[in-house]
């Protein structure tokens, strides 16, 4: 599916950022700072994250906080929110992972008809998110996932039309199939970026803690989830140590 469309504003767009992780792979920093702080050129991920999407217009965020919340509150408060408006999902207990959070936080989406943004705070990119979200609307899917065809250790599989229909561990050969085989099947790397209808909410059966991945591959059966290349954009996951130096060269 071609994603060639012109940008536009992403004003009344909410967007959730997830930051609550305990961000082992940067260990030693995660031993007494969120993985959402650590810094690429001394500015910290969240700050870049919140910025990103900051200028393609979006300005009301929720984002969850678990692992030394009181540094990203904090973080915060201290910048004024960065001008946005912003609300703390506070998952007290344990981190509740991608589509434990989601369900957390449900409460900020679920009277909006519109599709909004999820992200994690460790992502990186040059990626047009109004493009990716001009896409969605125009094909109405239930989510739409922002993929590029690089090397990773997993993958999502998609149809050649790009709806998604698995999901393989390329280590362990482990693979979960939304339905039919997976003979022509595409794989692609997910970014960490989805757009997601708010009728998502009362398809969801999971409870407490669980992975978003889980609850896609569920609905992928009966659900029309879309793959959104992005091959030509710049990607870092700045979620390790070499990521960070990584991205210290693209993000100044």
């Amino acid at each position: 599916m071609s994603n060639q469309h012109k940008s536009f504003q992403l004003k009344d767009v909410k967007a959730m950022i997830l930051a609550a992780g305990l961000g082992t792979r940067l260990k030693p920093f995660t031993d007494k700072h969120p993985k959402a702080l650590a810094p690429v050129n001394g500015k910290p991920l969240l700050q870049r994250t919140i910025e990103y999407l900051q200028g393609f217009g979006v300005q009301n965020f929720i984002i969850n906080v678990h692992h030394f919340a009181d540094q990203i509150i904090d973080f915060l408060k201290d910048n004024e929110n960065f001008g946005a408006d912003i609300t703390i999902s506070h998952e007290k207990d344990e981190p509740l992972e991608t589509g434990g959070g989601l369900m957390y936080a449900s409460w900020f989406f679920e009277k909006d008809r519109q599709p909004f943004i999820m992200m994690n705070a460790d992502i990186l990119t040059t990626l047009d998110i109004s493009a990716m979200y001009e896409f969605h609307l125009e094909n109405n899917p239930l989510v739409t996932l922002a993929i590029t065809r690089r090397a990773s250790s997993r993958n999502f599989l998609f149809s050649e039309d790009d709806y998604l229909k698995g999901w393989r561990n390329n280590k362990t050969a482990e693979l979960k199939l939304a339905s039919g085989s997976d003979e022509n099947l595409q794989p692609a790397s997910f970014s960490g970026i989805h757009i997601i209808s708010p009728a998502i909410f009362p398809l969801i059966s999971q409870k407490g803690k669980f992975s978003i991945v889980e609850t896609y591959l569920q609905l992928a059966a009966d659900h029309p989830i879309l793959g959104y290349f992005h091959d030509h954009d710049i990607f870092i996951d700045a979620g390790k140590p070499e990521a960070i130096l990584d991205a210290e060269k693209y993000f100044k």
